[in-house]
């Protein structure tokens, strides 16, 4: 094969190598998750289905977390004015992290009629990673407090994971979260806006770079190829 040719391929190669690594990128995996719900009121044993989503996006050192629920869950025998009904939840932590993650959200800005499935606002706080992994996020159990009464709805079908994120240690190693919950987790407050997207872009960020490399590297090599080949015609 000539030097010419040899070059082309070189280069073609780096480029391909460069378009791998960049497509590689992970990102966050997220699906929505059926979660039946046992609840405990204060009028008795009540039970629902809700699909919950759950996104996180990165802040910081850390991830906004944002949970949501599709359909209503619970009711009310009596209308709940606006401002009176107050949620809050857990999500439990797997694979590479362990504990809770607690996630809060403002109260209801309508009144709710009477007997109708109680619409939760979104829920969110602030995940901070204290191990370097694969970390899963699945709904953990839900807290209605209303009119001085509350009400614990806890998942009763081992619904798997509604969000997984590939997460880096703060501080490149362990490190302990600064909230009341474990898992690095501190509740947030949120706001029960539009959904964050969904993903750690550092990732992406970080092997884009590599595939910048390989693409120099390419171009590199591909230029050391010429001045040989120039370098080999000329005569002694």
């Amino acid at each position: 094969m000539s030097y010419r040719k040899r070059t082309a391929a070189l280069a073609t190669a780096a480029a391909l190598a460069g378009s791998a690594v960049w497509m590689a990128a992970p990102a966050a995996m997220a699906e929505v998750v059926n979660v039946n719900y046992a609840c405990k009121t204060p009028i008795g044993d009540k039970s629902a289905v809700s699909p919950i989503d759950i996104k996180g996006v990165r802040s910081g050192s850390g991830y906004k977390i944002t949970m949501s629920w599709q359909k209503g869950v619970s009711s009310s025998p009596v209308e709940l004015g606006a401002g009176s009904m107050k949620p809050s939840a857990t999500i439990t932590l797997g694979g590479a992290d362990s504990g809770t993650l607690a996630v809060t959200g403002p109260a209801n800005q309508a009144a709710i009629p009477e007997n109708t499935p109680i619409k939760i606002n979104d829920l969110s706080g602030t995940y901070t990673p204290k191990k370097t992994g694969k970390v899963t996020f699945t709904a953990g159990v839900l807290t209605i407090k209303a009119l001085g009464t509350t009400t614990t709805c806890t998942p009763t079908n081992n619904a798997g994971p509604s969000l997984t994120l590939d997460v880096t240690a703060s501080g490149g190693g362990s490190s302990t979260g600064g909230g009341s919950t474990s898992g690095g987790a501190t509740s947030d407050g949120g706001s029960g806006g539009g959904l964050p997207q969904t993903g750690p872009e550092d990732s992406a960020i970080a092997l884009g770079t590599l595939g910048g490399t390989v693409l120099l590297a390419g171009a590199a090599g591909a230029l050391w190829l010429t001045r040989r080949g120039r370098t080999a015609r000329v005569p002694r």
